[in-house]
């Protein structure tokens, strides 16, 4: 039970560290990008931040009960969002590469997943 409870947490902070740590220091592995300025190195090192700061609260969400809830809101605020921002992408600009339809389907699953593991919670409560 407590591993289903926490799997969603779990795989993000699997995915997410790993990803924030690329996007801070080698986003060039992941988009077809040139970083030029400081500027733009500033903006792919605060993704990271923010990536870890989430990744941090799902660490303590699995550790610390108390905050077990509300590390699952964010996860399933972050994953839906960054899903469907990937699917309006899709709208408006077409097509994503393969990597980014398997990561949107990915958080879409992780962000759906941690919903109904709240809503599975509150029915124990």
């Amino acid at each position: 039970m407590m591993t289903a409870k926490n799997l969603h947490l779990i795989v993000s902070i699997l995915i997410v560290i790993p990803i924030a740590i690329i996007y801070g220091f080698w986003p060039n592995l992941v988009f077809n990008v040139n970083i030029d300025t400081i500027d733009e190195r500033c903006i792919f090192k605060a993704i990271m931040g923010f990536y870890l700061a989430f990744s941090l609260l799902w660490i303590v969400g699995i550790f610390d009960r108390t905050y077990w809830k509300t590390a699952t809101i964010a996860n399933i605020l972050f994953m839906i969002g960054l899903g469907v921002g990937r699917i309006i992408s899709i709208i408006f600009d077409g097509v994503l590469s393969t990597i980014f339809i398997l990561g949107t389907v990915g958080e879409l699953v992780l962000g759906f997943y941690g919903w109904y593991q709240l809503v599975r919670q509150k029915s124990f409560e």
